[in-house]
C-alpha cells in the first residue's frame, strides 16, 4: 500500500511474480464504493479512498482512507502524483480522467463508462460547454441516481478495466 511508507512512482509492487495495480477512488460523491470493495477483493487489489473528509471504509478488504486539504482539486492532484501506469482510477471528475489517462492509467466513471484517449477530449469539451449553459442558467440539474442496472454494469465495467490493467502491468 501506498500510505506513509508508501513507496514512490515508478517502484514495482509485486505479490510473487505479479506486479499489483491499484484502485483510486475519487470518493466525495462516489456512489459505488460497496461495488469497488467487491471487485477489488475478488482480484486480491489494495483500494486507495481518496476524499476532503474522512469516510467510513472497510478495515477487513485492504482499502486504505486518505484525507486530503480542502482544495477545490487537492484529491485530484493527490491522485494522480500517486497513480502507475494500469492503475485505475473510478472518478466522474473529467479533468481528472484525463490527467489520469495522460499519465498511463485507467479511468472510469460510477455509471460504467470507460474513459479512453479517443473519447476524454469529446466528454471535456461538452462538459464545458454545459458548465457555461448551467452558469448562463440554461440547464439545471445533475445526471440521474444510479439504478440496480447502472450498479451491474459499473461492476462488470471495473472487472474488466481490473482485468485489462493486469495484463498491461
Amino acid at each position: 500500500m501506498r500510505g506513509r511508507g508508501r513507496a514512490k512512482l515508478g517502484e514495482a509492487r509485486c505479490s510473487g511474480d505479479k506486479i499489483l495495480i491499484e484502485i483510486f477512488v475519487d470518493a466525495d460523491a462516489c456512489p459505488v464504493k460497496e461495488e469497488i470493495y467487491a471487485v477489488a477483493a475478488r482480484h486480491g487489489l489494495p483500494v486507495v479512498v481518496v476524499a476532503n473528509a474522512r469516510q467510513s471504509v472497510p478495515q477487513d478488504l485492504g482499502v486504505e482512507m486518505v484525507v486530503v486539504g480542502q482544495g477545490a482539486d487537492a484529491a485530484d492532484d493527490w491522485i494522480v502524483e500517486q497513480l502507475r501506469a494500469d492503475d485505475v482510477v473510478v472518478t466522474a471528475d473529467l479533468p481528472l480522467a484525463a490527467r489520469c489517462l495522460e499519465r498511463g492509467g485507467q479511468a472510469l466513471s460510477p455509471n460504467g463508462r470507460i474513459f479512453t484517449e479517443d473519447s476524454i477530449g469529446g466528454l471535456v469539451a461538452t462538459r464545458n460547454l454545459r458548465a457555461d449553459l448551467r452558469g448562463a442558467g440554461m440547464v439545471s440539474g445533475g445526471p440521474p441516481p444510479l439504478s440496480s442496472k447502472d450498479r451491474s454494469r459499473f461492476r462488470s465495467r471495473l472487472d474488466e478495466v481490473v482485468r485489462l490493467a493486469l495484463r498491461g502491468s
